[in-house]
């Protein structure tokens, strides 16, 4: 069924039946026509054999060579009926089990009928009838074989239209179709390019030129934050060194509370620039997953459990892990409720909170920088979630977003478990 639903079936289906549907129309056109003028001619005989006998039965001569009879006995009804009324006509039907024309007319208040074999003729219209049905089929077979040509053609190149637009939405903008260029399309104009005799190769080249643009403003954000992290690092430092020297008080508080935290703020942005750039590298080392985790959940001012069903050795980075439970556990501490849990079952890592859950956007879409999706998940920069998936890419550990079913955002971490490089 499915692959009755797709495109290329669509089209050769579709091809197909409009041929059939024109092949019986005009094999129908085609099979009046001819059988009009075969039988034409055979009642046209009819009739002039039928003038012949009634000129000889006017002058009581004999009929001569035509087979012509008064009232015989085979006469069509029909016919009789109309030669009753005073009118000549001719009919098809039988005598002797053999197929002939019939042609009647009046003589002396009887019907004269001479007939001839219709045989032949009833065989030749069969035999244009077979041809007809003959090369109705054949040009059928030869349409819907271009028709899935065709539509295999165009199929091929939505599919793999499709497959670079998947790859661009899951983060890949290199991802490019790249159709060769048609000698037939014209040449791109100084607003782009101009529209071409193939709309798939539009599709493509415009899904190209999207992915492109917003490639260039990706890099141009990411620049942007990278310099403006690096610009106020300097004064940030600066700031914080001379906010030590205030005296002690609520003022100096305030000021140092809000220092620290942009400071903060510089540091997450400098992260994601260098997690942007691909620059970061693991250093992987083989760790006892549950009393990591343990370190890492006291290491942090969250009330949280730690519950390990069954402890696992895995191959990480330890100082990203904690980067990343830290993330995770502030996160749940802030947006989430509590009790906030942490369960470690094997190479898998489940932090769970009972608050509102995270946003339905954030799990279809992954987390994204200066947002959080849900005013019921509080305020903050969305950087601490997009770390997390950051690190997690560079230590390729699968992460998963979700609610849980009672409510709660849990978050899923599936670290992988293998061996060391020859060279570590």
């Amino acid at each position: 069924m499915r692959a009755l639903s797709s495109l290329r079936w669509k089209i050769a289906l579709t091809t197909t039946l409009v041929c059939c549907t024109v092949a019986a129309v005009l094999g129908i056109l085609v099979h009046n026509v001819v059988a009009r003028q075969i039988v034409g001619e055979v009642r046209k005989e009819a009739q002039t054999e039928l003038d012949h006998a009634l000129g000889h039965y006017e002058y009581g001569t004999a009929h001569g060579d035509v087979d012509a009879a008064l009232d015989p006995p085979g006469l069509p009804r029909r016919l009789r009926e109309l030669v009753a009324r005073g009118m000549t006509g001719s009919m098809v039907g039988e005598h002797g089990g053999e197929p002939v024309m019939w042609a009647a007319g009046p003589a002396d208040d009887e019907a004269l009928a001479v007939r001839i074999p219709y045989g032949d003729t009833r065989a030749r219209l069969r035999e244009i009838d077979t041809a007809i049905l003959a090369s109705a089929a054949v040009a059928a077979g030869v349409v819907a074989l271009a028709g899935l040509f065709l539509a295999n053609r165009i199929s091929r190149r939505l599919t793999a239209t499709a497959a670079v637009a998947r790859r661009i939405t899951a983060g890949d903008l290199d991802a490019r179709v790249d159709f060769p260029a048609d000698a037939a399309d014209p040449p791109d104009g100084p607003d782009g390019p101009s529209p071409s005799r193939d709309e798939v190769r539009d599709v493509a080249r415009a899904l190209d030129s999207m992915a492109g643009s917003l490639q260039e403003r990706l890099e141009a954000e990411k620049r942007f934050t990278a310099d403006v992290a690096h610009e106020l690092r300097t004064p940030l430092t600066g700031s914080l060194a001379a906010a030590a020297l205030l005296p002690e008080g609520r003022p100096k508080e305030m000021i140092n509370d809000r220092l620290r935290a942009l400071h903060l703020l510089t540091e997450d942005l400098l992260e994601m620039s260098r997690l942007d750039a691909g620059v970061e590298q693991a250093d992987l080392a083989r760790v006892e997953l549950g009393r990591a985790v343990e370190r890492a959940v006291g290491g942090t001012r969250v009330a949280a459990s730690v519950r390990v069903v069954r402890d696992a050795v895995v191959l990480t980075d330890r100082r990203r892990l904690d980067r990343i439970l830290t993330n995770l556990l502030v996160n749940a501490d802030k947006h989430g409720g509590p009790p906030v849990e942490v369960t470690v079952e094997g190479p898998v890592v489940v932090v769970r909170d009972h608050g509102p859950g995270y946003p339905p956007e954030l799990i279809e879409q992954g987390p994204q920088r200066f947002r959080t999706g849900d005013p019921g998940r509080g305020r903050g920069h969305g950087l601490g979630l997009t770390i997390v998936a950051g690190q997690a890419a560079v230590l390729e550990i699968a992460l998963d977003f979700a609610n849980a079913p009672g409510g709660g955002a849990v978050t899923t971490l599936r670290l992988p478990v293998g061996r060391l490089p020859d060279a570590q």
